[in-house]
């Protein structure tokens, strides 16, 4: 086989690991978020904004993957996830990043890595917006439950299944096909289900990263048992309240980790509306 060949097999590979939440997936996490900052917080990443709304720039890391810089075709890809084979398997404590070394391996890592550049003192305002972007993107990937699934398959990407007689695989249905089922911009399936319930926000609050690895991981062991594979009707009325528990569970933990990084006052880590 020839190095070219090798090398396209590389990128493919790369390619379909990374693929996320659609467009919509992360602007209604982005958009939930953004009803939860602080005003302290909205004033600190307004410069890493750049004229942008939040529920934008989610979807930056993706977007950039047609980027031909080494980094976007070589590295990024492990960013947007983490193949486990068991939850005895993870070991957050081996994870070991400051703001100024450390290697991104996964999603759990980039998340670490981006909390901690953005947390430093000593980082540029260019290495922030970077960082910053990266870090709306990851948190939202990691409340996809593929995104924890095995590596042989590339989390769902091998497995064909058919949703209203659509060919598709179990990856991409997830990603996309079930959100964009319910026919929703963006900003109304946020609207639709955010919440301004204080307990409820809290219960999710109460977690870390490292909580919401194995949250997907578990989420996606169930997953992985598709029957025929012929989804329909039955499998929207049984997955979509996990769908919407995900993307809330994400918009309400960025909203919390973001006023974490830039709200030191902050007693709460996310606001009621």
């Amino acid at each position: 086989m020839s190095l070219r060949s090798l090398i396209l097999i590389a990128l493919t590979l790369t390619h379909f690991q990374a693929a996320a939440w659609s467009q919509n997936g992360h602007r209604i996490i982005g958009k939930i978020a953004d009803n939860h900052l602080t005003a302290d917080t909205r004033n600190a990443i307004a410069p890493l904004l750049q004229g942008d709304k939040l529920a934008e720039v989610t979807t930056w890391a993706d977007e950039m993957r047609s980027n031909p810089e080494p980094f976007w075709q070589k590295e990024s890809g492990k960013w947007h996830y983490i193949n486990i084979a068991s939850a005895d398997e993870f070991k957050p404590h081996h994870y070991h990043l400051s703001a100024t070394d450390g290697e991104v391996t996964d999603i759990y890592a980039g998340i670490l890595k981006a909390t901690a550049v953005l947390k430093s003192a000593n980082t540029s305002l260019k290495d922030k917006q970077f960082y910053f972007r990266f870090l709306t993107h990851l948190v939202g990937d990691i409340h996809q439950p593929m995104h924890a699934g095995r590596s042989e398959d590339w989390g769902g990407n091998k497995i064909k299944v058919k949703f209203f007689g659509k060919e598709t695989n179990l990856h991409s249905l997830w990603d996309k096909g079930l959100v964009e089922s319910e026919n929703l911009s963006y900003s109304e399936f946020a609207e639709f289900i955010d919440t301004n319930d204080a307990k409820l926000i809290s219960i999710y609050l109460a977690s870390e990263p490292k909580d919401w690895v194995l949250e997907s991981f578990h989420l996606a062991q169930g997953l992985y048992d598709i029957g025929n594979g012929e989804f329909k009707y039955h499998y929207v009325y049984e997955q979509m309240p996990v769908i919407k528990q995900r993307l809330l569970q994400g918009g309400i933990r960025l909203a919390g980790l973001l006023n974490h990084i830039f709200d030191e006052s902050a007693h709460a880590k996310a606001v009621t509306k």
